[in-house]
């Protein structure tokens, strides 16, 4: 018992969902009887039902990737697992299998907002015994318990976004070229990415409600939230699951696209600043974006910030409803490039 309550210690001690994954699988793992552990992401595409392995141990290290779900090779299809499948679409807690003798499979999925994302996945070489499961019961309630409280954390309470404090933290983790979590496979690119488009890269937007602030002052604050959780489900839908939005406050908005060229980034930005045109607001009517976006292969999450919000700055000024690129402004003679000392920034 005390292995297991140091290792509760431990895993309680994370500020990180996927850190605190591997560390439930590990104190999972130290189990007797245990053969195989692994975090499987439960996602839809399709309109289909998917899951794919997250993080697993391999030569007995924990091995995790953050590339995109829906492209991962080893994905298959949730209805090849009928007692997980069943047991999702009927919201239980737990669901076991034993395809042959010596292996017996328990599949934990964790429920957050009415839905599952992860599911753990526990085999192991003997039936599970009532006092067994009890124990990975307790550990796995905490294990989700403290999940939840993470994600209570990160979140904006008014869109369900990631809120600024967690953007630090995710921006060293996704905004790095070729690293995934805790040195994961690289994120695999969209299914039409031509690569003689340019070199994948990553990048960082800053996106700003036009005008909102009139919107507030015509039609009050409680139509202004609704611009903004409106505005917040059109982002969710036009980024990939991979993908990191976050609320930055007010108006305000910032998202890092991943594993992608300079051309698909165009695309992709001014599809969301259409699709936010052509959306009819209740009461208001039409609302307009401007983004501004940089790469992030060099220099600082401050640094980033600066550039992307520049370019923002520069769309807000000549026309609003635009997306700019940092790096054209600058060619173009629109702005000037800073130069990083230290604290200071020269101009």
């Amino acid at each position: 018992m005390k292995p297991i309550l140091q290792n509760l210690v431990e895993m309680t001690g994370h500020r990180d969902h996927l850190r605190l994954e591997v560390s439930v699988l590990s104190t999972l793992q130290k189990l007797s009887s245990i053969v195989d552990i692994r975090a499987l992401e439960v996602f839809t595409r399709g309109g289909g039902s998917w899951v794919r392995p997250r993080t697993w141990l391999d030569h007995g290290q924990w091995v995790s990737t953050d590339s995109e779900a829906a492209q991962d090779p080893r994905r298959e299809p949730l209805e090849r697992y009928p007692a997980l499948q069943q047991c999702i679409n009927s919201q239980g807690t737990s669901a076991q299998h034993s395809p042959r003798k010596g292996r017996y499979t328990l599949w934990l999925p964790v429920w957050m907002h009415n839905k599952v994302g992860t599911c753990l996945e526990i085999t192991q070489s003997r039936a599970f015994s009532a006092h067994k499961l009890d124990v990975i019961m307790g550990i796995f309630q905490v294990y989700q318990n403290y999940q939840s409280l993470l994600d209570y954390s990160e979140r904006d309470a008014l869109t369900g976004l990631f809120n600024r404090k967690t953007f630090d933290e995710q921006f060293a983790r996704y905004a790095t070229p070729g690293v995934g979590a805790r040195g994961g496979v690289e994120a695999i690119p969209p299914e039409d990415e031509d690569e003689t488009d340019g070199p994948l890269q990553q990048w960082l937007a800053v996106v700003d409600i036009d005008h909102f602030k009139q919107v507030n002052d015509r039609f009050g604050h409680l139509y202004g939230d609704e611009v903004l959780i409106l505005i917040a489900n059109i982002l969710r839908s036009s980024f990939r699951s991979h993908d990191r939005i976050f609320r930055f406050g007010g108006e305000e908005f910032v998202v890092l696209l991943r594993s992608t060229t300079l051309k698909t980034a165009h695309k992709v930005f001014n599809r969301f600043r259409e699709t936010v045109l052509e959306h009819e607001f209740p009461q208001v009517g039409r609302v307009t974006v401007s983004i501004g976006f940089v790469a992030t292969a060099h220099g600082s999450p401050v640094e980033i910030l600066g550039q992307a919000d520049q370019a923002l700055y520069f769309a807000k000024e000549n026309g609003r409803n635009r997306v700019c690129y940092y790096d054209d402004l600058v060619n173009g003679g629109h702005l000037q490039a800073k130069v990083a000392n230290d604290d200071v920034e020269l101009f």
